[in-house]
């Protein structure tokens, strides 16, 4: 059963980099990767391609997440009409490389969009995700309301709600949201970027926002996550707008496993992913893991 079909059917540079041996002993270094593989690659470097290259190698290959003839999805935060030096959206260089390396492992079709919060054009053209991602050939269209349909969600909290259709009939589905300070919910990542493949009223699920990104996560059940820590914003979230607001760490971290790529997420504005709500309430519901001492976290340099 592909991910289409089951979606259909149920209708750390900061804190880890410093402490990682330390407080992460499952943190491997250059050149002792498991067999197994790690749970985590956790890659810093001047480049934003080089660093989502390396991870993607790290985690085993493109191959292992793409096949050939699959429609991809690529889910980046594009909400705000901000430029990358403000790390309101996902770095483009990021989605770019994700492109290419998508098509590279014979793609069908990659797609690119996001339900943005502020005007669609000047967010994607601003974002400098359009240009990137249709160079790299990506369609990046915008949200068509005749595509968003009700379906049920079966969550805990969040029962049903509009779905974008491109994001339930691709083949295989890629999240990758920036790290952010929030106003909301302290940070926005992974889980939050999934407000992105819905329709609105979003503002209604933000009397129980940390329920809603865990039933959503749940929904989704994204193939491979990475999050983009090369430019974060620490403050003024989630759309920022001072340089100030930002601190660069020239980091990736990817993995199957979205809850844990968060988790590390967090440490980076020094949170214990316990502390997040969102987090504890997806670890107990068993869609992933916060327990990052017990995680193979591969970091390498690049």
């Amino acid at each position: 059963m592909n991910r289409r079909e089951f979606v259909k059917d149920m209708a750390l540079a900061g804190l880890l980099m410093n402490v990682a041996p330390k407080l992460f002993p499952g943190v491997t270094a250059a050149g002792a990767t498991p067999a197994a593989g790690p749970d985590l690659a956790y890659i810093t470097g001047d480049s934003p391609a080089a660093i989502v290259k390396k991870a993607l190698e790290t985690l085993g290959g493109i191959g292992k997440f793409v096949s050939r003839g699959d429609v991809v999805m690529i889910k980046p935060n594009i909400g705000w009409d901000r430029t990358p030096e403000l790390a309101a959206c996902t770095n483009p260089e990021v989605v770019k490389t994700l492109v290419e390396l998508a098509l590279g492992a014979g793609a069908k079709k990659v797609v690119v969009m996001d339900n943005t919060t502020n005007q669609a054009q000047r967010c994607y053209v601003r974002s400098g995700i359009q240009a990137a991602a249709k160079a790299a050939g990506a369609d990046v269209p915008y949200v068509n309301p005749r595509r968003v349909k009700k379906m049920a969600v079966k969550g805990e909290w969040l029962k049903d709600w509009d779905i974008i259709q491109d994001f339930v009939e691709a083949d295989k589905l890629i999240n990758v949201p920036i790290a952010k300070h929030h106003s909301l919910c302290r940070v926005t990542m992974g889980m939050k970027n999934w407000l992105g493949a819905i329709g609105d009223p979003r503002n209604q699920l933000h009397q129980k926002l940390d329920e809603a990104m865990v039933d959503l996560q749940a929904f989704f059940k994204p193939t491979l996550t990475v999050l983009d820590a090369y430019r974060i914003l620490t403050r003024n979230g989630p759309q920022g707008g001072r340089p100030s607001d930002t601190k660069l760490l020239k980091t990736v971290v990817a993995g199957v496993d979205g809850v844990a790529v968060d988790a590390v997420g967090a440490t980076f504005f020094d949170i214990p992913p316990a502390d997040l709500l969102y987090l504890k309430l997806a670890a107990q519901r068993g869609l992933g893991r916060i327990d990052l001492e017990k995680m193979v976290i591969e970091k390498r340099t690049v």
